[in-house]
């Protein structure tokens, strides 16, 4: 069930009662795609960082090391030791990024392994059915995400396929949600919102796909070629059209100040990769901007990180040290910035609770973004 319990303006302050627990929103979800948060961080780590989700997808899994074996390890929790809730996006992203591998058809799509090459395909159910083997708490429906650049008439097309897709997905999962020996016999199932930038096919997709019950609903294919001006806009102008008694998801995006945008637009589900592989490449996120680790006046810094951070990191490490471990490929400097953004992007997302609980989002989002700007 999901409860809205504050708003200010569009922004939402909500919880979401899943079967592993209850996700406070706006919550910004770790992404972990093969069942791992790169960087060596282990699950008990993300206790400790305040991490409420973790993100995994289907598709790698898929691949590798493949869900039948996870279902035979009892699903996706037991095998990788992690009680709270997890989403697994549905492979539809693939179907984008390993262009050149793949063929798109009515039925689903046809795919090459991107690590032996061995045919794989992948529709509506058979999406439905490796994320009911994963067992995870939330399932994405499985779409097409067209470049946000792409011909109207191509996205057209594409984004009818997907809404089509859409109640296949619902239909499959109800089905395996029936089924005696199904693992999560409550796994949730999130519809996506497609349209690149146009206005009016995104609202009408919208439109569509709020017609079939599913338990949220994201936005997908953006921060994927647009600027933040245009995706912004196309956040502004769809949410609206989404059911607003459900939660609405931002996929993939983003930067702290992407996140603070969309909480005002309306948004409270959010993933990106960027807290993860920026700090395996020694740019941290701080309330003093983005640093770069390996520059070398921090070569004799004693300081932590960001002075008052409560991370691993922060708490007993200098920037010195952590810069040589990176320069000296420890993985130890990887880890332990890693822990630092991510512990950042949680900590935030509390912050962004606390302040509309108390009524002042819109004073913190200014403070925090004059914060990150104005170094």
């Amino acid at each position: 069930m999901y409860q809205i319990l504050k708003t200010e303006g569009r922004a939402k302050r909500a919880q979401l009662e899943t079967v592993h627990g209850t996700i406070q929103t706006p919550v910004f979800m770790n992404v972990g795609t093969a069942a791992a948060i790169k960087g060596a961080v282990s699950t008990e780590d993300l206790d400790g960082i305040k991490t409420q989700v973790e993100l995994s997808n289907t598709y790698h899994l898929h691949v590798r090391p493949g869900d039948l074996i996870i279902r035979q390890l009892v699903g996706l929790h037991k095998f990788m030791s992690w009680e709270k809730p997890i989403l697994t996006d549905s492979g539809g992203f693939q179907v984008f990024s390993l262009a050149v591998l793949r063929r798109i058809k009515e039925e689903g799509v046809y795919f090459h392994s991107h690590v032996d090459g061995r045919k794989i395909f992948m529709g509506p159910e058979e999406s439905m059915q490796i994320q009911s083997n994963l067992a995870s708490t939330i399932a994405m429906a499985f779409d097409e995400c067209p470049s946000s650049v792409a011909d109207r008439r191509y996205v057209e097309a594409s984004v009818a396929r997907t809404a089509r897709w859409l109640e296949r997905c619902r239909r499959e999962m109800d089905r395996l949600n029936s089924l005696e020996d199904t693992i999560n016999k409550k796994q949730l199932l999130f519809g996506i919102n497609q349209g690149a930038i146009y206005d009016d096919i995104r609202i009408d997709h919208a439109k569509r796909i709020a017609e079939t019950a599913c338990d949220g609903y994201a936005l997908g294919g953006l921060a994927v070629g647009e600027s933040h001006e245009q995706m912004y806009h196309v956040i502004e102008e769809t949410v609206p059209y989404l059911p607003q008694d459900k939660p609405t998801y931002l996929m993939g995006v983003g930067t702290p100040a992407n996140i603070l945008e969309a909480v005002e637009r309306g948004v409270d589900f959010f993933d990106c990769v960027y807290p993860t592989r920026n700090g395996r490449h020694g740019h941290l996120y701080t309330n003093h901007g983005k640093i770069n680790l390996f520059n070398a006046k921090y070569e004799l810094d004693e300081r932590p990180i960001e002075e008052g951070c409560s991370c691993p990191a922060c708490r007993r490490y200098s920037k010195a040290y952590i810069r040589h471990l990176l320069k000296a490929k420890e993985m130890l400097g990887m880890r332990l910035c890693v822990l630092h953004n991510l512990y950042f992007y949680n900590t935030m997302m509390e912050e962004i609770r606390q302040a509309l609980d108390e009524g002042r989002f819109a004073a913190y989002k200014k403070q925090k973004l004059d914060g990150m700007t104005n170094r």
